[in-house]
């Protein structure tokens, strides 16, 4: 009866793993591989969308996608495993990264090393999504207005790009990319805040009081909409209606990725998907800023002075609801409901049609 629980066991271990350990199993070297951080059902509910879409424009008979994950994050990516078994998406891979991570050595060679070089050097590149607030320990401040809840998965996005791009913590250590510059990387939001932060930058822990002074959501309010990356409003009212995030309009700056790679003009402000309280302060190593708020106070968009597919945006245009319409909120109780779809407008809606249109392009040229 004792050796029957125990093979009980190890066949319950054995399913729990099996489709975690894409990169430990013999796969087709044939195709190219994207991968996904942090692939959440959401996440990769986004990605499908996009893809089904015609926004992110790839043949999936060419190319998949792999999530990469650390197995001591909050989130439960059975639930990952499930979503895909279900809906038959087999352009999705997993592969869990297992062991101890150790916080002081996030930035050199570490036990994960290895393992991210052989995923590194079987992919053409990764995208890192939205998420909480990366503890300030990782780029060497106290923590003052920072909500950390998923600590050790900053820690393991934090060294992954490290190994990727390296960085000013550690000088001596030689960059991923060193190896095949063409790598494909971007992010949203907190990918964004993670690639600048695992580059040696800082973060404001907090934009209306770092930034605006302001303290309290009133106060908060009264700096201006175009002043506000997430929505406060809910926060004093009680309206069932109001979006969570804002939209606000962006400019560029004089770096050419926007103008030249994207093919945007120069005085385009389109409007964009906001939802965060914090942002870059101390640039990272290689770090340039293509794209800041309307009042230049807060980067809106990074890209790598040396290594041509890496770039972020610290906004969503991944966000479905930006492509058709869809339920109609609105900011302030004040306002007349709309979709997000109407509320970008067109001048929106094409600026992110060629943001996709270029990463897609992106992905295309990146080669392992």
């Amino acid at each position: 009866m004792k050796k029957f629980s125990w093979f009980l066991l190890f066949i319950a271990i054995a399913i729990h793993l099996s489709g975690q350990n894409f990169f430990r199993e013999n796969f087709d070297t044939d195709k190219k591989y994207i991968l996904l951080a942090n692939p959440t059902t959401a996440n990769l509910t986004t990605v499908n969308y996009l893809v089904n879409n015609g926004l992110l424009k790839l043949n999936l008979d060419e190319i998949h996608f792999v999530g990469v994950y650390y197995e001591n994050q909050k989130y439960d990516f059975a639930k990952t495993r499930e979503f895909i078994e279900k809906n038959g998406y087999h352009h999705f891979k997993l592969h869990e990264f297992r062991g101890n991570l150790n916080e002081n050595r996030l930035f050199e060679n570490n036990i994960f090393s290895e393992e991210l070089k052989f995923v590194f050097q079987n992919s053409s590149g990764i995208i890192f999504f939205g998420g909480p607030d990366i503890p300030p320990a990782v780029y060497e401040e106290q923590n003052s207005l920072s909500v950390v809840t998923d600590t050790e998965r900053h820690y393991f996005e934090t060294t992954f790009l490290f190994h990727l791009l390296g960085g000013f913590q550690n000088e001596n250590f030689t960059p991923f990319l060193e190896e095949n510059p063409e790598y494909f990387i971007t992010g949203f939001c907190l990918g964004m805040q993670t690639m600048n932060v695992a580059t040696g930058g800082t973060l404001v822990q907090d934009i209306p009081a770092e930034i605006y002074g302001a303290q309290t959501d009133e106060n908060i309010l009264q700096t201006g909409k175009e002043n506000l990356h997430r929505n406060y409003w809910q926060n004093v009212s009680n309206d069932s209606k109001l979006m969570g995030i804002n939209f606000h309009s962006i400019r560029f700056t004089e770096h050419p990725f926007f103008t030249r790679k994207v093919n945007i003009r120069k005085s385009s402000t389109p409007k964009v998907c906001s939802s965060h309280h914090q942002a870059v302060k101390k640039l990272g190593k290689g770090m340039e800023v293509t794209a800041v708020s309307p009042d230049g106070k807060i980067v809106e968009a990074l890209a790598h002075s040396t290594y041509p597919h890496v770039f972020a945006v610290q906004f969503h245009p991944e966000v479905p609801a930006l492509h058709e319409n869809r339920e109609k909120l609105k900011f302030n109780p004040d306002d007349e409901p709309r979709t997000y779809h109407k509320i970008i407008g067109k001048e929106g809606r094409k600026f992110h049609k060629k943001y996709w249109k270029y990463i897609s392009k992106t992905i295309k040229k990146a080669g392992r």
